[in-house]
């Protein structure tokens, strides 16, 4: 096991074990999309909002022309900026704010990836948050000593673009444990990580 210090979990994704009593974080699943000595940065792609993508491009001003992904739900990402868009996506082209993750994922903050979006020009995949859960220097190194979280890393495509894009909100925790090997109801509040 690497020591806690000299972990990075970029690209993988924390699993809130079931003492979370957290409640923007309890019974999560998160897209780690940084992770270095500065801190973390990730988003919960298990909380949708009440609203939908429609109402999203209607309060930044967008028309949508591609109809098919106006009744998308937006995610709550996390507590941090929940004003600003998060955007993951399959990486097509880069746009304003890009950062790639992997080769399979990158993350935009520009809003001009919306905008492609609205006119079906976009990415394939799209998972569109408002916020994003973030940790400082030391702070996720420290919550894991302590058993908050599960990390999981997915390195098979297909279950990335699952976990993120495919499945209903509701069947992602699930995922996440049966990719580790795991049931959620049988866990203690005891574990460490894979």
């Amino acid at each position: 096991m690497k020591p806690l210090e000299n972990m990075n979990l970029t690209g993988q994704f924390l699993i809130a074990m079931p003492a979370m009593q957290d409640p923007f974080f309890s019974k999560t699943v998160t897209f780690i999309c940084t992770h270095n000595e500065d801190g973390a940065m990730g988003v919960v792609l298990n909380r949708p909002m009440q609203i939908t993508l429609d109402h999203l491009f209607n309060q930044i001003n967008i028309s949508c022309e591609h109809a098919a992904i106006g009744d998308m739900p937006v995610f709550f990402g996390g507590p941090v900026q929940t004003e600003r868009g998060f955007v993951l996506h399959t990486p097509s082209i880069e746009y304003n704010s890009t950062l790639q993750i992997n080769t399979a994922i990158a993350l935009t903050t520009s809003k001009d990836i919306l905008e492609s979006a609205a006119l079906d020009t976009g990415p394939d995949k799209l998972f569109i948050s408002l916020g994003y859960a973030g940790w400082s220097a030391g702070q996720l190194e420290e919550e894991m000593s302590h058993n908050a979280w599960l990390s999981v890393n997915v390195s098979e495509t297909k279950a990335l673009y699952d976990l993120i894009f495919n499945l209903p909100y509701d069947e992602k925790l699930p995922m996440a444990m049966r990719l580790m090997g795991v049931d959620f109801a049988t866990l203690s509040d005891v574990a460490g990580h894979a």
